[in-house]
């Protein structure tokens, strides 16, 4: 083949493992951060919890904290890590009962429910110094709860930096440590009643 380049020829060889679109065996410059254990939950969708004998925030009193992920019970709600956290630490403030509205709450829920609030900030300011947090409850499937049947708050520690462009672009987020490991910094510098 007179005149061929080698470019050419490996060009010539590619288009005829593609498409015209590119799409299989095209390298990029992207790499691929694989999280298949998320699949159960984007599965299930938000209406994956008919009950309460399916519901997570139900069913996780009734095993082991280090199961759970329980780092604080209290006498109405507890404190849990969530499953699939935004940053290290994510905490979920719950009623034990379950309920799906923050109106639901009896004033004495209400009371324990911003007090174990208060007091997930602060041992997380002791254990991983955030420069901030995002406090938040999403009501209802169309305010975007992913366990719409149970009442939770999320209290997120923030940190400078923490947001980039990994989460928005490829729909990931790196997070720097273990659940167990979290849970148990967490459960060890709660304050004792």
């Amino acid at each position: 083949m007179a005149g061929t380049t080698k470019e050419a020829m490996m060009g010539r060889a590619d288009d005829e493992a593609t498409d015209s679109f590119e799409l299989p065996g095209v390298p990029d410059a992207f790499q691929r951060l694989w999280t298949p254990h998320r699949m159960a939950y984007v599965k299930g969708g938000q209406g994956q919890f008919k009950n309460k004998d399916e519901c997570p925030f139900c069913v996780a009193p009734a095993r082991p904290d280090e199961e759970s992920l329980i780092v604080h019970r209290g006498e109405s709600a507890y404190v849990v890590l969530n499953l699939f956290p935004y940053n290290p630490g994510h905490l979920l403030v719950c009623p034990y009962r379950h309920v799906p509205d923050y109106t639901d709450i009896t004033p004495e829920e209400t009371a324990e429910f911003a007090e174990l609030t208060q007091t997930a900030m602060r041992v997380l300011r002791k254990v991983a110094n955030p420069s901030g947090f995002n406090l938040g409850m999403n009501q209802g499937e169309a305010g975007g709860a992913g366990v719409a049947a149970h009442l939770h708050q999320h209290v997120v520690p923030r940190w400078g930096g923490d947001g980039n462009f990994f989460p928005i672009i490829a729909q990931t987020k790196a997070i720097t440590q273990t659940l167990d490991e979290v849970r148990k910094q967490v459960a060890d510098a709660w304050p004792a009643r």
